[in-house]
């Protein structure tokens, strides 16, 4: 069940156009809807609808959703996830093992279906009657006094005290802002597939990961539901260049599954539900940080302002945690100036951090090189082990190495208090 988030503090109520259906939209569009503004969605696609397998909401999205009364709806769907784990597939040494529990406060993630995150904020969207647009196009945004939205097709809407760029990492509107710039690609992406979940021999609670030196990279994810009364499901991945990925499907799909195999035979019960490369969906990854996202009568959040690889899993909890920043800044301040300078300064430096560890990170377990992974599974294995290494490991994965909360309005819900949340939830 929703609850009323807080209102604007000074009662100002603003014409509001949000570009872009996905999480960062549709919470940004709870939030200041509720705050009072009135706030149209505009979606490309004819329909609304999730795009890719699965992830995992850290402590920071999910306070944010739990600010958002929607706790226990994403929690009735999901899995709880407990651990990281990851093995060198060749001698089945642990390389990687980050625990939520290594730091105070009953933290865990919880590792959802696309599908299951966009279900619950679409039907709160839904239930807040907030007015979406499918299929317009937003190419552009002229802005004075108030902003018009230009669409593909030239036709105009507005005009709208404020726009938000929701629209990801391929954005058009961000164009609007001063040194932009453009994602640069990474060489790695992955195969992806939403498979029924067979547990037999996995942990239920856990990332498991096995690497070949860092080219290769296998993974299972166990992600709950993607709706209620659906079967549980796990996301598995495979890592690959992008540019590798026609010689693959030209080798056939036995000579892939083949190759899996011989890396981690366990993963059978996962391989074998795959019959053809259709069922396989490519992701590509890029990485960028806008210096500030934000320009006249235009905020941008989410993978619009700062995309990257999904190694540390921040993507959606950033995406979230930004729409409660912004609402947070419209209701402290006494004009939409004021409140975008309130934005970028609020998700300045957690932003530039996670940005920075993911770029450091990636390249130990995806790319071509050969001493990284080498002193990935010797040197840093050790080192993790040692206090204080797991609890910044563990800050890191749940997106707190500084603190995301205070300056976007929030507290940290209290996952001490219910030591079983989360657990056996994937059964209701």
């Amino acid at each position: 069940m929703s609850r009323p988030v807080r209102l604007g503090g000074i009662g100002i109520s603003y014409d509001i156009a949000i570009a872009g259906a996905g999480p960062a939209g549709l919470a940004a569009a709870l939030y200041l809807k509720r705050a009072g503004h009135r706030v149209t969605i505009f979606e490309r696609f004819e329909e609304p609808k999730p795009v890719g397998s699965g992830l995992i909401l850290q402590p920071t999205g999910l306070t944010v959703l739990a600010d958002l009364g929607l706790l226990d709806d994403i929690l009735a769907l999901g899995a709880r996830i407990d651990r990281l784990h990851g093995a060198d597939a060749s001698t089945g040494r642990t390389v990687l093992d980050v625990r939520y529990d290594a730091q105070r406060g009953g933290r865990f993630g919880l590792a959802v279906h696309r599908a299951a995150l966009f279900g619950v904020l679409f039907r709160a969207a839904r239930r807040e009657a907030i007015a979406i647009e499918t299929g317009v196009e937003i190419e552009t945004v002229e802005a004075g006094e108030r902003a018009t939205l230009i669409q593909g097709n030239g036709a105009k809407a507005g005009p709208f005290d404020l726009v938000v760029d929701a629209s990801g990492s391929r954005s058009k509107l961000r164009q609007s802002v001063a040194n932009a710039g453009a994602p640069r690609s990474l060489t790695y992406g992955a195969f992806w597939a939403s498979l029924g979940w067979r547990g037999e021999g996995f942990d239920e609670h856990a990332l498991s990961q096995r690497y070949d030196k860092a080219s290769v990279m296998i993974g299972v994810l166990p992600i709950g539901r993607p709706e209620p009364g659906a079967e549980k499901m796990a996301a598995f991945f495979w890592s690959l260049k992008p540019d590798d990925a026609d010689a693959v499907r030209a080798a056939g799909i036995d000579a892939w599954k083949e190759r899996v195999m011989r890396l981690w035979p366990q993963s059978e019960a996962f391989t074998s539900q795959i019959d053809s490369f259709d069922q396989l969906s490519l992701a590509r990854y890029g990485h960028h940080t806008m210096k500030m996202p934000v320009a006249r009568r235009l905020a941008v959040i989410g993978d619009a302002a700062h995309s990257t690889s999904p190694q540390l899993g921040q993507g959606a909890n950033m995406a979230l945690l930004d729409a409660a920043a912004l609402s947070h800044a419209l209701a402290r301040t006494q004009s939409v100036e004021a409140a975008l300078e309130a934005y970028a300064k609020a998700r300045r430096w957690h932003v530039r951090v996670f940005q920075a560890l993911s770029l450091a990170f990636t390249p130990f377990y995806q790319s071509d090189s050969v001493a990284l992974p080498f002193i990935r599974d010797r040197l840093v294995a050790t080192v993790a082990k040692i206090p204080p290494a797991p609890q910044f490991l563990a800050s890191m994965v749940a997106g707190t190495v500084i603190d995301p909360f205070r300056r976007a309005g929030l507290t940290e819900t209290r996952w001490d208090v219910g030591r079983n949340l989360g657990h056996d939830r994937t059964a209701s």
